[in-house]
């Protein structure tokens, strides 16, 4: 009877373990994923959707992938609780948008993947050392501002202006780091500049109206804090008849004059397919950050018009352009 007993308990056990073995092998093909970003505006929700639209293209419909979503309102605080919660959460792996994002998270060193989007020198910034040969369990894509065509791009179609002005927060190493390729080549040319930094959004039209009478043209480089309050360097440019050019078509939407940038969802979906390998099998490391080159010129037809800038038909007909 007790032979029986123990045969009974024996495949009973068998049974059990076979049913979790099952349960723990459907639970592993969800995909737990963590998407975070500092702030919202409209360069960074294109990225996350160009993202998550690709990633659906994969085939990673919402049961294969479960994607936790959080956005911290530009708050470095909620910022910091977000990434402990994810990192508490044990996510498969971790999406970020901009530099601010990627780096609290990559400093926590929580053995969880990194895959970012947009951060604009990962090297300056301390999330990788090596973009051929990643260092850090992070990986992702780069949108480095093309300085010297932005500035060719100015001369062409603003032809004559000396002084130029730079709003930027020095918080923000993508945007210093732009800002600083700007001086080296306004230097190199002799272009005379001013800069005005911020600490927050609302500061941003202050350093805008501060600008405006000194200066004949405003750069902002890819700046989250400046970005947010685009609209309003905007229209103080427009009463004051000073183009500005931006670091996105976003920027652009918003009322800047002009810019060369990425296109965003194209970015994000970019890093999809850099999660997709590490998905698919692939360490971390043997996926190179990659620093996207593929540039467009766009430009507001409104802001032009009400700056009074003459636009060239060669121009008008290899630009996207914006009302």
């Amino acid at each position: 009877m007790k032979r029986k007993s123990v045969i009974l308990t024996i495949a009973m056990m068998m049974v059990f373990s076979a049913f979790t073995g099952c349960v723990a092998a459907a639970q592993s093909d969800s995909v737990r994923l963590g998407l975070i970003q500092i702030i919202d505006n409209g360069a960074f929700t294109d990225m996350r959707e160009g993202f998550i639209a690709r990633m659906r293209e994969l085939g990673y419909d919402e049961e294969r992938l479960e994607i936790d979503y959080r956005n911290a309102g530009g708050d470095a605080g909620t910022l910091h609780s977000i990434c402990q919660s994810m990192v508490g959460a044990r996510k498969d792996l971790i999406v970020t948008i901009g530099t601010p994002t990627t780096q609290a998270i990559v400093n926590m060193e929580s053995g969880i993947p990194v895959f970012f989007i947009s951060v604009s020198n990962p090297v300056a910034a301390g999330v990788i050392t090596d973009m051929s040969k990643p260092d850090k369990l992070a990986t992702g894509t780069s949108n480095a501002i093309p300085v010297d065509e932005m500035f060719r791009l100015a001369n062409q179609l603003t032809p004559g202006y000396e002084t130029y002005g730079v709003i930027y927060s020095p918080s923000e190493i993508n945007s210093v780091t732009t800002v600083e390729s700007a001086k080296r080549y306004m230097d190199a040319n002799g272009i005379a500049y001013r800069e005005a930094t911020v600490t927050a959004s609302s500061e941003v039209q202050q350093a805008a109206l501060a600008l405006a009478g000194r200066v004949d043209v405003i750069f902002v480089p890819n700046d989250s804090i400046v970005q947010n309050a685009m609209a309003q360097v905007a229209e103080v440019a427009r009463d004051a008849k000073i183009p500005v050019y931006g670091s996105s078509a976003v920027m652009v939407a918003s009322g800047a004059f002009a810019t060369i940038s990425i296109d965003d969802p194209t970015i994000g979906a970019m890093t999809a397919d850099m999660a997709h390998e590490y998905l698919s099998g692939k360490p971390v490391e043997d996926i190179p950050a990659v620093v996207v080159s593929d540039f467009t010129m766009v430009i507001n037809k409104t802001t032009a018009d009400a700056i009074g800038v003459t636009l060239p038909d060669e121009i008008l007909s290899n630009a996207v352009l914006m009302d």
